[in-house]
This record gives structure tokens, sequence and C-alpha cells, in this order.
């Protein structure tokens, strides 16, 4: 049985391979920036997205980072 109660057509589809078992979530970093973290199931492609903008994963980790002060 499952908990899923979201119409198909309204899940989240892989930019890579077309699934639909993908976990989606926003999340905001250390430097206040919400991104949006995609997380595909089946292929295990992983995306993070500002703003539409895809972001590599340095530049997530930088904005991630805490800073001594």
């Amino acid at each position: 049985m499952s908990l899923v109660t979201t119409p198909t057509r309204a899940l989240v589809v892989c930019d890579t391979c077309s699934g639909n078992r993908v976990t989606s979530i926003t999340m905001t970093l250390t430097d206040g920036s919400a991104v949006d973290f995609t997380s595909c199931h089946s292929c295990e492609t992983r995306s993070w997205k500002q703003n539409g903008r895809e972001l590599d994963i340095s530049t997530v980790l930088g904005k991630a980072q805490k800073h001594k002060l």
C-alpha cells in the first residue's frame, strides 16, 4: 500500500530518464539562498536549481559552507 496521494500527472519527472520515482525538495542553504534539490531513485541523478538555473555541486557546497568570523 502506498501513502502517496498525489496524482501521477502531478509528480515530478526526472530530466535525465523521465522516471517518476523522484524526490524533490526546496531547501535554504547557509548563505540564505533557496535551492530546489531533485534526486531520481531510478537513475540516481541529483541536481540543484536556483531560480530555474542548474547549479554545479561546487557552487552548492560553497553556498552551504559556514564561514568562521
